[in-house]
């Protein structure tokens, strides 16, 4: 990271999963979009985690956390088992059937920033109610950059409080099918309009395999996904690539066209490695020299001046 980053904080779910594909299994390994987010963000730059715990959240992986640098003050411990999740792929990968959900102490966890982070600058919402995202808002002094993620059930839930959100953020992040049901458009680039009009600076439609878009009021900016020949496990690419994103931003410590362009392409990077072991698995090998390499090689591939 460079001397001069910005804090990255990121509110969302710690979970414990376990997560079956056509290529294998892994059980119980750690998960959610909180985790997943942090540790691409720790790549670039400090980063303060908020999120909550049960009493069975294994030791080893708390240390994990704290070893990438992830300041852990706002992680809560609470009486009761850790959100757990069970997922099952199919055949192509881009979807999945839940076969078994936990909320447990997830379903009451109210985020609380410790004094410490109310000053952080790159703030980034994972997938919770949008009550409770405005929520942190409100706990924040002067943030430089907020970005939001949400899910279809959110928006068909909650669509007046997302709404809401959305006029307070900076960057919005969302799925094509999402972006869909939010706009009630099925073509991306009149919903990407509708949805820019709701507020958020710029917005960002996640396309899986093909790689994502970005959208603000005057540019469309499309980056493409790594090329890889084999795919074990997709879940968190989408968190990751949020955390690469964040932390590439927080390290240059400004938002500018050029920044966030680059912040795209380090999260498309940082997400392909996620992808190529389950859970967190090649995440916790990952070094920032691996990262840069293959940053180097994806605009190569993208170079259409050569």
């Amino acid at each position: 990271m460079t001397r001069s980053a910005k804090s990255v904080c990121v509110v969302g779910s710690v979970a414990i999963d376990s997560v079956e594909t056509p290529t294998g299994s892994a059980m119980n390994v750690l998960g959610g979009a909180c985790s997943y987010f942090a540790v691409a963000a720790s790549f670039f730059a400090p980063v303060n985690l908020v999120g909550v715990v049960g009493r069975d959240f294994p030791e080893a992986e708390r240390r994990f956390l704290g070893d990438c640098g992830i300041n852990l003050d706002g992680l809560t411990e609470a009486d009761g088992d850790t959100f757990r999740w069970h997922g099952r792929y199919h055949e192509n990968m881009n979807m999945r059937d839940t076969l078994d959900l936990r909320l447990n102490v997830f379903e009451s966890f109210v985020p609380k920033l410790p004094q410490s982070y109310r000053s952080s600058e790159f703030v980034f919402l994972a997938t919770i109610q949008p009550s409770l995202q405005a929520h942190v808002l409100s706990q924040l002094e002067a943030p430089t950059y907020v970005g939001a993620d949400t899910i279809e059930h959110w928006i068909r839930e909650a669509p007046a409080e997302l709404r809401g959100l959305l006029s307070q953020v900076d960057l919005f992040t969302i799925n094509d099918t999402e972006a869909a049901l939010l706009a009630d458009e099925t073509n991306v680039v009149k919903a990407a309009r509708k949805i820019l009009q709701m507020g958020p600076r710029h917005l960002i439609v996640k396309r899986g395999e093909y790689g994502a878009l970005l959208f603000s009021a005057d540019e469309v900016f499309a980056v493409p996904a790594f090329p890889l020949e084999e795919v074990l496990d997709p879940t968190g690419a989408g968190d990751t690539f949020a955390g690469g994103l964040f932390g590439s931003l927080a390290a240059d410590g400004e938002v500018t066209g050029r920044t966030i362009r680059r912040a795209i392409a380090y999260g498309t990077v940082v997400a392909s490695f996620t992808v190529e072991d389950f859970g967190l698995g090649r995440l916790k090998t990952l070094r920032r020299e691996d990262i840069d390499a293959r940053l180097r090689q994806f605009m190569a591939i993208t170079d259409f001046q050569n």
